[in-house]
């Protein structure tokens, strides 16, 4: 749209007064003539804004020109109030557009004073990238329209498969809101026996209902993801550490779900994994990865693991021939 490239333009060379036409065109994505073409028609409507040529040359804001380009508006303070979600996050709420608009108002409100050399922007240096490592997992349901559906505070009927479950069986929740967590998303929502976590990769569609959602008095999205993220946190007692084969990992994100805390990848077909359980009799849920998984730590699992493989060994022996 051409009203938004114009802005952009102005924004860029508000923070940069002079930007050569190459950029701009790469930076904005159309040719240099479509450049060129854009900055007479600023021009022509009164922007101090000219086409030098030569060496130096490039695109001019004329020193000391403050445009009024800089206010935000309502979709993007919505995208910065959400402040902390990287480029993949944004781009499941559909906030990827409006995120990008209110930085670069934001940099052309804090340029630099004509004839210094402005610092590098925090942004420049610092790259937020949430995503767990080899994560191919995905939300069923888009996280954008489930958000628009939040804000109407009504119950939900969900479509909901549990880790131990093959199909997917409903229920009705109220909800609170959603978390984006190591990459991952999770509706947050009172069911009968109180504030449960879903995963947005096991729920496979939803309903909005006409009956206002049912919260709890006093209880916010952020109350009730704190009781719910130490709970699951607090039930990780004993930390195990494995090597998982890399081509496992989904198998092991739909299986294990949050009991991972964290995947990191050997360079060889391997991954290193950490796994957070609340007692040692448990990571005997480990035994269905077979010979995909080396437990390496603490010795007490492994100890636990031989003897399970071991009873296993003796159940599946050869059977006597009878007489």
């Amino acid at each position: 749209m051409k009203a938004s490239r114009l802005l952009h333009l102005l924004l860029l060379l508000q923070t940069r007064q002079r930007v050569t036409t190459t950029e701009l065109a790469e930076r904005l994505e159309v040719s240099r003539r479509t450049i060129l073409r854009d900055v007479e028609a600023l021009s022509a409507a009164g922007v101090p804004v000219y086409a030098e040529r030569g060496r130096n040359g490039g695109i001019v804001l004329l020193a000391g020109a403050r445009l009024n380009a800089s206010h935000l508006d309502p979709g993007e303070l919505e995208a910065l109030s959400v402040a902390g979600l990287d480029d993949a996050l944004l781009g499941r709420l559909g906030l990827t557009a409006a995120h990008q608009t209110a930085v670069r108002k934001m940099a052309a409100r804090a340029a630099a004073v004509p004839g210094t050399q402005p610092a590098p922007r925090l942004s420049d240096i610092v790259l937020v990238d949430s995503r767990p490592w080899l994560s191919g997992a995905r939300a069923e349901v888009d996280v954008a329209e489930l958000a628009w559906a939040l804000r109407r505070r009504r119950r939900l009927r969900i479509a909901y498969r549990r880790s131990a479950d093959a199909e997917a069986s409903a229920r009705v929740v109220d909800p609170y809101g959603l978390v984006a967590k190591a990459g991952r998303w999770y509706l947050v929502a009172d069911v009968e026996a109180g504030g449960r976590l879903f995963s947005l990769e096991r729920l496979s569609g939803y309903e909005v209902l006409d009956s206002p959602a049912e919260l709890r008095e006093g209880e916010t999205l952020r109350t009730v993801w704190a009781t719910l993220s130490a709970r699951t946190e607090s039930t990780g007692e004993v930390i195990v550490t494995a090597r998982l084969r890399a081509s496992r990992v989904d198998l092991a994100q739909r299986i294990l779900g949050t009991r991972i805390q964290s995947v990191s990848p050997d360079g060889e077909g391997w991954c290193t994994v950490t796994l957070g359980y609340p007692e040692v009799e448990a990571v005997r849920q480990l035994l269905q990865f077979g010979d995909h998984i080396e437990v390496l730590a603490p010795d007490a699992a492994r100890q636990r693991l031989r003897e399970l493989a071991q009873d296993l060994v003796e159940r599946h022996a050869p059977r006597p021939e009878s007489v």
